[in-house]
């Protein structure tokens, strides 16, 4: 997560806008931590729990999970990756 002094956003409020636009961004008064700013979209996403995502233990992983991350790794041993996609 970046950061930016509340100073920065006085100064480059753009910059500070365009960040938060793709994440939450932290801004810091006094060198600590104070607000965070994020886009209407991703607030409304963390308030209401409509945000997909979520995080597993490898032990607790859904079947369907297992099967795409394993297809992955084996993709990877086989040398396909990055540098290979358009």
């Amino acid at each position: 997560m970046r950061q930016f002094t509340t100073g920065d956003l006085n100064k480059q409020v753009g910059d500070v806008t365009d960040a938060a636009a793709r994440e939450p961004v932290v801004l810091t008064k006094h060198r600590k931590p104070r607000f965070v700013l994020m886009s209407y979209e991703h607030y409304e996403r963390m308030r209401t729990g409509g945000d997909p995502r979520r995080g597993y233990l490898a032990s607790e992983m859904p079947d369907e999970h297992k099967e795409l991350f394993g297809a992955e790794i084996d993709r990877l041993a086989r040398g396909e990756g990055y540098d290979d996609e358009p």
